[in-house]
């Protein structure tokens, strides 16, 4: 399975629309060769580099396999237009929260996940509720890893 975006490359600079300081809008992801027998995709982004630990940016999962990606600018709603819930960030919001490190380049981890089963999670799902949900269910992985500096 493939994670990538049209945004930026792997390792590359996430540019400055996607975070914090820019119009902190979601990038567009894309996704291929899901194994057979995925019936979900689930999305976790996370900043390991953050001072308190682990910072959570994104939650997505009952991902559609079909959908091939999502699009840019994905709004903080609870569901998704083309499938899939949204789950609470760090920062205890649903959606999407871009990069914004307090001092020095942090690596963002765009971790996906096929899943053989869909998830029954709600809105207020955080990163470690879905990685305790996914336990037993992942048929494939796979990452795309961005960089940022304020």
């Amino acid at each position: 399975m493939k994670l990538s975006s049209p945004a930026f490359a792997d390792g590359a600079v996430i540019p400055m629309r996607y975070t914090c300081t820019g119009d902190d809008v979601s990038p567009p992801l894309a996704w291929s060769d899901t194994p057979a027998g995925a019936k979900s995709v689930a999305l976790i982004v996370d900043d390991p580099d953050a001072p308190a630990g682990t910072w959570v940016h994104w939650v997505a999962f009952n991902l559609p396999v079909t959908a091939g990606g999502l699009p840019e600018g994905i709004k903080d709603a609870k569901q998704l237009p083309s499938g899939g819930t949204q789950g609470t960030n760090s920062w205890r919001r649903i959606g999407y929260g871009g990069p914004c490190p307090p001092s020095g380049t942090h690596r963002y981890f765009f971790k996906l996940y096929a899943l053989d089963t869909t998830l029954s999670l709600g809105n207020n799902a955080t990163a470690k509720d879905l990685q305790a949900a996914m336990k037993g269910h992942i048929l494939a992985e796979s990452q795309l890893m961005g960089r940022f500096k304020r």
